[in-house]
């Protein structure tokens, strides 16, 4: 436990410096007012689509699409979960038409799968894992850039095609991710642009960070610490959705296996886990300030939860190992 303790916590300090740097330029006036929209339309337009694109150009093939088949099929039952759980929710924390409804609405659907999901899972168990995480995260990947964004884009009081608000940048690279996937053109991607776009992606991470502490900077810390609604849909979030959608996922993956008439190990299950404890997501802060919305709901939740997931992450995949036994590929 206090391996995964120490694993878990190196991410999650190098982006918590990122936030108070970014938390301290804004108090101290270093970057002009408008830094914030700069970066958040930097995240939007350049950073997160490099990452979408090259993610799936790499992962998105044949050939791994079908060894990896039955946990792509538990992926998407638990995005299916997922929804249908924050939808039933998020009534709870906001009305249909309040302005912060999409901000719950993805909160408790998606947790950080992949900026904290990603270098634990690499720091505890090697890249032959993070293989098979990024794998098993398509179907969440793909519903992140399509519903996901929707959802946190603001209508800022009209009445918009949803079809316009998922033809964004993230999504439109995410296709052409998978397309080039597919067809086998990711292998044959020139290295130059290989490596610029691996140096994009790594900036969303740490510059997504900045944002949020510039963004948390400009609101009063005592309001969003005393946020009793943040405080419950971080705790849902972090403990009460995962050991639901984990339990669940646990029953398809026997039904499964009685149906295939073959044994299915814990591996999607852990996988999972990765997927459904982390803390909220940046998006919730990026793509709200992006496109004109009220972040402070987002940026509540993201220092709370980061925060708190500390904790929660080591007691919670103690409790799976001790269930489940030790992972392994």
């Amino acid at each position: 436990m206090l391996t995964t303790f120490l694993a878990t916590l190196t991410p999650m300090l190098t982006l918590f410096f990122c936030m108070a740097i970014g938390y301290i330029a804004c108090k101290t006036k270093i970057l002009p007012e408008n830094a914030g929209k700069v970066m958040a339309k930097m995240e939007t337009w350049i950073f997160f689509p490099a990452l979408s694109f090259i993610t799936m150009a790499r992962n998105c093939t044949v050939e791994r699409i079908g060894t990896h088949a039955v946990n792509i099929v538990l992926s998407g039952f638990l995005v299916a979960l997922a929804l249908t759980v924050s939808m039933l929710l998020s009534r709870f924390f906001a009305k249909k038409d309040a302005p912060d409804r999409g901000v719950y609405l993805y909160a408790l659907a998606f947790a950080n799968s992949g900026y904290i999901g990603d270098p634990l899972v690499l720091s505890l168990f090697g890249e032959l894992a993070l293989s098979y995480y990024k794998l098993f995260c398509l179907p969440i990947s793909i519903t992140i850039y399509t519903w996901g964004i929707s959802v946190l884009v603001p209508n800022n009081g009209e009445k918009k095609n949803p079809l316009k608000k998922l033809l964004n940048a993230p999504t439109v690279a995410l296709l052409l991710g998978i397309a080039t996937g597919l067809t086998g053109l990711g292998a044959l991607l020139p290295a130059p642009l290989v490596g610029t776009l691996d140096s994009l992606r790594a900036c969303m991470g740490p510059v997504g960070m900045l944002l949020a502490g510039f963004t948390v900077a400009r609101y009063s810390m005592k309001r969003m610490l005393t946020n009793k609604r943040v405080y419950a849909a971080s705790l849902l979030r972090l403990i009460v959705i995962p050991v639901l959608i984990l339990s669940a996922l646990f029953g398809i993956k026997e039904l499964l296996s009685l149906v295939l008439g073959t044994a299915i190990g814990a591996t999607p299950l852990f996988l999972a886990f990765f997927a459904l404890a982390a803390p909220l997501g940046l998006n919730t802060v990026i793509f709200p300030e992006a496109f004109g919305g009220d972040p402070e709901t987002g940026a509540g939740m993201t220092v709370i939860s980061h925060t708190l997931c500390v904790l929660t992450i080591p007691l919670l995949f103690a409790a799976m190992v001790a269930i489940f036994g030790p992972f392994t590929i």
